[in-house]
């Protein structure tokens, strides 16, 4: 009786010793930045990204200097799917929002979650003025000039949890327009007509 309660008592160590070293060995992974994925259901895959790196594939996307089958992007993550299949989810940052609008003046699309691979606004690589203020009257941008990407949007990052006017100019032409930047906000604003 002895021999069996040392030989369960030897083995419950070996498991608490190994469940320790695996814990320890995946917390060095996520310090030194290294990704770590795991399924989240089909085939995407959980992918752990930096906030700048995050944000530099977003622009890649954006200026269209980085190709996908589709890379779309919602109020809580960005999702990518590759060309060999292969699709990978990056949380976003968990105090700025991402919205993306396409101003225009004649042609616009219905749109809620931004299609960074698939989106197409009516005014590429034009300048615009943009201010925006949030409802405490904290000014964000001042009258700032951008310039939209080759997919005729113009990316901000903002802060979470707040509500916002926007006003764009372009050519003597004005677009005004709230936008809010909660969980279940849209992340793609197309009703925004300069006029």
């Amino acid at each position: 009786m002895k021999n069996k309660m040392l030989v369960t008592a030897a083995g419950l160590v070996v498991v608490i010793a190994l469940g320790a070293y695996m814990f320890a060995g995946n917390a060095d992974k996520k310090e030194s930045g290294q990704t770590d994925t795991q399924a989240v259901g089909g085939d995407v895959q959980t992918a752990a990204m930096d906030t700048p790196g995050l944000k530099q594939l977003v622009q890649d996307f954006s200026s269209r200097s980085k190709k996908a089958e589709s890379a779309s992007i919602s109020s809580t993550q960005l999702i990518v799917k590759e060309s060999d299949g292969k699709s990978a989810a990056y949380a976003l940052p968990a105090d700025e929002f991402f919205v993306s609008i396409a101003p225009y003046v004649d042609q616009t699309h219905p749109c809620a979650t931004h299609s960074l691979t698939g989106c197409q606004g009516e005014l590429t690589e034009e300048e615009f003025n943009i201010s925006v203020t949030d409802s405490d009257g904290t000014v964000i941008m001042d009258n700032e000039t951008v310039k939209s990407q080759p997919n005729g949007f113009i990316d901000l990052w903002l802060p979470r949890d707040r509500t916002y006017q926007v006003t764009i100019e372009h050519d003597g032409k004005q677009a005004e327009s709230e936008i809010s930047t909660f969980e279940k906000d849209d992340t793609c604003v197309t009703t925004m007509q300069l006029g």
